[in-house]
Formats: structure tokens, C-alpha cells, sequence
């Protein structure tokens, strides 16, 4: 067993998000594992832009309310203790609702060895348009 020393929060870079967003790496992807694990805060109406994983991403939201959006403009709301899982390469972006922090778990594999795909691939910022559509609730 192994207690790992905990890393000094981050800030969100502006190239991957809208508003202020800051991250706490819990577990980095240390061979043979490749799981990544970050604890993600988001500042009211903080957003991620565009984005999709290699290997899919799992989303559980701790705190707040989630919206979650597609490329076909849905924009689901999920709720602590709610769990989302976010298939190989679908095109997604997750924020707060512009009236309260959020904060989720934010789960993804690292690609194999000898796969030259990005685990993760960064696209556009978010619209203010995509961002305040219509949501709904996942389920």
C-alpha cells in the first residue's frame, strides 16, 4: 500500500475553459494503471470548451448542479450523487449553472502504449448560445 502525497491544486488553463476552474490530480495514471482521476471545481457558469476522450470519460458530480452538453445541443443537468459516463470519442462540454459552484469527479483512461491518440483532445470554447440552452434531465 502506498499513500500518495496530494499535489497542489491547479488551475484551469483559458484554452480548455470558460471562467475560472480548478483541479486537484488524484491519481495521475502510473503504469500498469491508466486511470486518471482529477476533483474538479467550477465557479458559477465556469464551463469546459469542446472536447473528447480516446477512451471515454465518467463524470460524478459531488456538489452543485453538472450541465453536461452534446453536439446536438442537448444539455443535460445532473445531480450529486449522479453519475454520467461519456462514451470514446463523443464530443462533450461540463460546466456549472451560471447561479452556483459545482464540483465533480472527473474519471478517464490514459491511451495504451503504442496508441498515438490523444487521451484527451481539447476543440472550441463553449458559446454563451450552447451553454444556455434548454436543459434537461439525464436518466
Amino acid at each position: 500500500m502506498e499513500f500518495k502525497e496530494p499535489r497542489a491544486t491547479g488551475k484551469g488553463p483559458a484554452e480548455w475553459f470558460n471562467g475560472d476552474v480548478w483541479f486537484d490530480v488524484i491519481q495521475a495514471g502510473t503504469e500498469p494503471s491508466r486511470i486518471r482521476a482529477n476533483m474538479v471545481r467550477f465557479a458559477p457558469g465556469a464551463r469546459t470548451a469542446w472536447h473528447h476522450h480516446a477512451v471515454g470519460q465518467t463524470l460524478h458530480v459531488v456538489a452543485g448542479i453538472a450541465l453536461i452538453g452534446t453536439r446536438d445541443g442537448t444539455v443535460f443537468e445532473a445531480h450529486p450523487g449522479e453519475t454520467v459516463a461519456c462514451p470514446p470519442g463523443e464530443e462533450h462540454w461540463h460546466g456549472a449553472t451560471e447561479d452556483r459552484f459545482m464540483e465533480h469527479l472527473a474519471l478517464w483512461d490514459g491511451t495504451a502504449p503504442g496508441d498515438d491518440r490523444p487521451e484527451t483532445t481539447w476543440l472550441e470554447h463553449v458559446t454563451d448560445e450552447q451553454y444556455g440552452a434548454e436543459r434537461t434531465r439525464g436518466h
